[in-house]
C-alpha cells in the first residue's frame, strides 16, 4: 500500500511538473526577443499569434471559424520605431532603465532649456518637452500622437536640477494596425450547446525604439500559459460542456479585442454559463483576487468551498466589478464572469523588468487546480 502511494506522490508531482516545464516554454517564447513585447514593431505581436494558434493546432483544439483561428480587427497606434535617446545635463540616459516615452507622444529632436514647474515637472521654454520624475517606469500603448513630447524618468537617476534636456524621438502613428484574437475550442462530453470560456490577453507593450522591448511575463504571458495548460487538460480530459479557449489582442490598448468579440457577438452570448479571463498569474504568494467576486455570490461562494476543502492557494479574496481587464465587455453584456490574478511575489509591471527569469509561478499548479475544479462544477 505504501508502495502505491509513493507511486502516486511521484507520478501527480511529474505531473504538476510538467506544466510548468510547459508554461516555462511558452512565457520563454512570448517573452523573447524575437516577439519583442508582442506589440507593434517588428512584427512581435504576429509573431506571438502565430506562436499560440501553431500550438492550437498541435493540441488539435478546434478553430471557432471556419476560416481558422483569427478573428482580426483594426485600430490606430502610436509608435517609436527608430532609435530614441534622452540626455539629461549632458548625461546620456539608459531606455526602459532610466527613462520610458511617453506613448502618446509626437517626435521630437533637439537640445532644451528647462524650466521647473513643480517638484516632479519640468517644462521646455516653448512647451514641447516635457519631463516627469517618477518612482516607476510603467509604460503603456497609446491609439493617437500628441503634438509634444513628454519623458518619464525614473526619479533616483536625476540628482539635482534638470537645466538642460537633449532628446531624440520619431514617433510613428498607424492607421489601422491589423490585430488578431485568438478563438478555438474543444466538444463537451454533454452539452455543446452551453458553453465555459477560459480567456486571456497575449498583446503587451511591444517596443520602445530599435532594442528596448517590455517583455510581459507576468502581464500576460503567464496568463497566456495557463489557458494554453487548460487546452492541453481538455483535450486529455473532455470537460461537460463545450469549452471555449480565447486569447484577445488589444487589451494593453483599452480592452479593444475583447469589446470587438463581444460587440459582434461572436458566439452567442446567452450561452456562455461562465467566463474566467485570467492575467498576471505568475505568483502566488499572497493568494489570489477575484475581480467579480463581490458581485457573482453564488459562484464566489463555490470557488472558496473548494478552497476550504483543498487548502490550495493561501487566500482566495474578492472585488467588486471593475474595467481592468477582458471580463468587463462580457460583465457589462450580462455574461456571468471572473478575472482572476494572481497576489504578491513580483513588483514588476509594465517595466522591461518583467522577465521571464523573475517569474516564480510560485502558485501555478495549485491555482490551475482551483480553477479546473471550480469550472467542473459549474
Amino acid at each position: 500500500m505504501w508502495f502505491f502511494a509513493v507511486i502516486f506522490t511521484l507520478l501527480t508531482l511529474a505531473a504538476s511538473s510538467q506544466d510548468t516545464v510547459y508554461a516555462r516554454k511558452v512565457i520563454k517564447k512570448l517573452t523573447s526577443k524575437e516577439c519583442f513585447g508582442r506589440g507593434y514593431l517588428n512584427n512581435g505581436l504576429e509573431i506571438a499569434a502565430e506562436f499560440i494558434s501553431s500550438e492550437l493546432k498541435r493540441l488539435r483544439a478546434k478553430p471557432l471559424f471556419d476560416r481558422g483561428y483569427f478573428q482580426q480587427f483594426y485600430f490606430d497606434v502610436n509608435t517609436f520605431p527608430d532609435k530614441v535617446s534622452v540626455t539629461i545635463n549632458g548625461k546620456a540616459l539608459n531606455p526602459g532603465e532610466d527613462y520610458i516615452i511617453s506613448p502618446e507622444s509626437g517626435s521630437l529632436k533637439g537640445n532644451y532649456k528647462m524650466r521647473k514647474k513643480d517638484s516632479v515637472t519640468y517644462i521646455s521654454e516653448e512647451g514641447q518637452l516635457a519631463i516627469s520624475l517618477k518612482k516607476k517606469l510603467p509604460y503603456s500603448v497609446a491609439t493617437e500622437t500628441a503634438n509634444y513630447c513628454e519623458v518619464d524618468i525614473l526619479k533616483s537617476k536625476i540628482m539635482g536640477e534638470i537645466k538642460t534636456a537633449e532628446v531624440n524621438v520619431h514617433s510613428k502613428l498607424i492607421k489601422k494596425y491589423p490585430n488578431q484574437n485568438i478563438c478555438a475550442f474543444v466538444d463537451g462530453k454533454e452539452n455543446n450547446d452551453s458553453m465555459v470560456i477560459f480567456s486571456a490577453h497575449y498583446d503587451h507593450l511591444g517596443g520602445m525604439g530599435k532594442k528596448t522591448f517590455f517583455p510581459g511575463a507576468n502581464d500576460n504571458a503567464s496568463g497566456v500559459s495557463v489557458v494554453l495548460n487548460f487546452v492541453k487538460y481538455y483535450a486529455e480530459n473532455p470537460p461537460k460542456y463545450k469549452t471555449v479557449f480565447v486569447f484577445f489582442a488589444g487589451e494593453e490598448a483599452g480592452l479593444i479585442g475583447s469589446k470587438y468579440f463581444v460587440d459582434n457577438k461572436t458566439v452567442d452570448l446567452k450561452k456562455i454559463k461562465f467566463l474566467i479571463n485570467l492575467d498576471l498569474l505568475g505568483t502566488g504568494d499572497d493568494g489570489i483576487m477575484v475581480v467579480n467576486g463581490a458581485i457573482l455570490t453564488k459562484q464566489f461562494e463555490i470557488l472558496t468551498k473548494i478552497n476550504s476543502e483543498t487548502n490550495l492557494v493561501k487566500e482566495v479574496r474578492k472585488r467588486g466589478k471593475a474595467q481592468n481587464s477582458d471580463h468587463y465587455w462580457f460583465t457589462e453584456a450580462g455574461v456571468p464572469a471572473f478575472f482572476i490574478y494572481t497576489l504578491g511575489g513580483t513588483a514588476a509591471y509594465h517595466d522591461v523588468h518583467d522577465v521571464a527569469e523573475k517569474l516564480p509561478l510560485t502558485d501555478y499548479v495549485d491555482v490551475f487546480k482551483l480553477i479546473t475544479e471550480f469550472a467542473d462544477r459549474l
